[in-house]
Formats: C-alpha cells, structure tokens, sequence
C-alpha cells in the first residue's frame, strides 16, 4: 500500500511547510509534494519516530523484571509516546537478573511484531558498573566494579549497542575496549571521574555521556575527591571534546530551562540526545515503585511529575518521549528540527543505524509520527503499519 504523510515535513535542517513523505511497503520512497497514493495521512507535522537510548521501563514494569511480557507492556507504552526504536536499559543487579533481562530482550526482538510496541535497536548495558559514590537512586547492592568474565558473556550476545561504565573504577579502560571492538557507543555514567580519568577512557573508546549534570563529577565533586589544585570534570570535557555527545532529561523537572539551553548551545543538535529515563511509573498515577527489578529493586516514590525518593533526590523521569520534545522546544530557542533531531537522528547516528531509521529520506523504514501544532503524538506508524493509540 502507498501512504501520504501531508503536513509540515521536520527534516533534519529545516521544516519543509505542505509538504508530504510517501511510503509503499513499509519503506520511503520520496519526500517532497504529496502525490496520489492509496491513503493519505495528514497532520501539521510530520517527524521520524523517536529513538530512545536510555530508558528503564513503563506502564508498571521495569526491564530489569527480566520477562518478555515486561520489555513488550513497557516498549508498547513508550510507542504510544512516538518512541519507535527503544534501547531497553539495565540497571545495577545480580548477573543472573542482568541475565534474565537481555535474554527477554532477545525473545522480544527475534519474534518482535507493532503490537509489542517500539522495536528493540539494542541493549543499553548500564549498570551495574557505576561509581560507590554515585549510585543514585539504583540498587546500591547491584553495583560492582567491572568484571570481564561477566561483561564478556554479554556483550558476546551481540543484543548490547550501548555500553556504560564509570570511567575511574578498576578494569573500566579493559571494558572500554571490548565494548569498542564489538562496535557499541561507549558511555561513561554514574561516575565522579576527573579530566585525567576521562582523557583515558577517551583513548580507550569512550564517546559519550549518560544524561548530562546527573549522577556526574563536577568541580567541587573532583575537590572532594583531590584537594587542590582544582581539577576539570566529566562537564568541562564533554563541552571541550568535539567527539564526545551527551544526552539530557527535558521533562521540566531534572534540568531548568537555563541547563537545557546551554546543553544545546555547547553542543549543539549534532552531539545531544533527548533520553527520557524513564522508569516504571510512565503513564501511572502517584505512588510507592521499585527501580529494577519488581522483587529487589529499590523504592521510589512518584508524584505524578518526577520520580524521586524522598530526602535523596530524584529518581528518573516518568514521562515519554513526547514530552521531552515539547519542553525542549518551549524552555529553549532550539528551532523545531533541532529538537527533532535530538530525539532521532542524532541517537541514531550515534548507535550507527542511520542508514535504516532517525529521519524521513528515502529508502529508510517508514517510522513516522503523524503530530498536532502543540507536538502532541496522534498517530505513530512503525515500517508503515499504524500502532493503535488506546
């Protein structure tokens, strides 16, 4: 069947107004004027579907849960949202719950179908090797220095396209490399490291972030650690290194407009994401969750905005993608295809599957989100084929 998206096309350096993408067999074709075509689908913007590359659940489930009915309830919710490639991402936890999870993720994608929601581009191995120091709202019995009989058998698997680890602990440098040569974007996070620490880590494949100001090293942080002479941070290298990317949470509650403007004028839309890490309470109303898995994961509460635990401090978003497009574009002066691109191309380049998704151009899989003006979701296409909304 050929479709007609017809609307305000966002491509990756502009909008381009009454214009139209042209899908057949679940593939672009063209983008351009709107042409005849079996069924015409209009909105007043038509955007790629968004790409998430770090996000820990929804709808009541978390992936650390390790069963394929909890990747497909929470990769269903987070398509609902626009997300149509998610990377489903750990958390600290005993290797056998780790395993549990990439093995449900395997399941989910090797029989995946649009009723299971947003396709899996990848595994995001993100905990268990974070900083004692910067465990945050995790499961501070899962977290361990990196272990390569354990990170080997994982990253074998060829599931895991993301792969973080703090940059100062014992055995990082070792996981940088392996994690490099099975082609993963390597990330550093939930770390205290200094300019030093990252330099190395930088030599060893290390190219990015996770969610920028969060569970990071700041200047006074490295004092704690040092003394003086004051040292730079994970902040000071990001913005120096043209190579390195990070990522932000723009759900109005992590990060004040000020922060989300700066991290799009210093690194501009070609090196910053839009990530929602999301955890279980997506789309749920306020109350008591576990982060991780259901069993052994550790509590947080949710109060209809943010998830936080109470005294500590936050505890991941709550939100979809969607919402993280419209806060980008209302607290910033991004223009409306950059903001775009952070939640598409830009993640996509950065896990190497441009060439397939994260923007409308011919030839790539028809992922395609059908928008109204206040950037609202009403329609998601994944490879052509509408996904229900209710």
């Amino acid at each position: 069947m050929k479709i007609c998206f017809e609307g305000s096309v966002v491509l990756p350096s502009r909008v381009a107004t009454n214009a139209a993408v042209v899908c057949e067999n679940g593939v672009i074709t063209s983008v351009g004027r709107p042409r005849r075509a079996d069924r015409t689908v209009r909105g007043a913007y038509i955007v790629p579907g968004y790409i998430d590359l770090h996000v820990h659940g929804a709808a009541g489930f978390d992936y650390m849960d390790g069963t394929p009915e909890a990747v497909r309830r929470a990769n269903l919710a987070h398509a609902r949202h626009g997300t149509t490639t998610i990377f489903p991402t750990t958390t600290t936890g005993s290797t056998e719950e780790l395993a549990a999870m990439i093995d449900a993720c395997a399941q989910v994608r090797r029989h995946w179908t649009i009723a299971d929601g947003a396709r899996i581009g990848g595994v995001h191995y993100y905990g268990p090797y974070f900083a004692a120091d910067k465990v945050g709202c995790h499961p501070v019995e899962g977290r361990r220095d990196p272990r390569a009989e354990e990170y080997r058998r994982f990253l074998d698997t060829g599931l895991i396209r993301i792969a973080t680890c703090a940059a100062e602990l014992p055995g990082a440098e070792a996981f940088y490399r392996a994690a490099r040569r099975r082609r993963c974007l390597v990330t550093c996070g939930h770390s205290n490291a200094t300019w030093t620490e990252m330099e190395k880590a930088f030599r060893a494949g290390m190219r990015h972030v996770d969610h920028f100001w969060c569970a990071m090293s700041s200047v006074p942080s490295i004092r704690v650690r040092f003394g003086t002479p004051m040292q730079g941070s994970m902040e000071q290298f990001v913005l120096a290194q043209a190579e390195m990317s990070t990522e932000v949470i723009a759900d109005g509650c992590h990060l004040a407009p000020e922060l989300l403007e700066f991290a799009w004028r210093f690194k501009g839309p070609h090196r910053l994401c839009l990530v929602t890490d999301a955890n279980r309470a997506v789309d749920l109303p306020p109350g008591r969750y576990r982060f991780g898995n259901q069993d052994t994961g550790s509590w947080f509460e949710s109060d209809g905005r943010v998830g936080f635990v109470p005294g500590s401090g936050l505890a991941s978003s709550i939100v979809g993608m969607d919402h993280m497009v419209r806060v980008m574009k209302q607290a910033t002066q991004a223009p409306l295809q950059d903001v775009i691109r952070m939640a598409t191309l830009t993640p996509a380049e950065r896990v190497g599957i441009a060439k397939r998704t994260g923007s409308l151009a011919p030839g790539k899989q028809a992922d395609i989100l059908v928008l109204n003006r206040k950037l609202e979701v009403q329609r998601v296409f994944m490879g052509g084929t509408e996904l229900p909304l209710r």
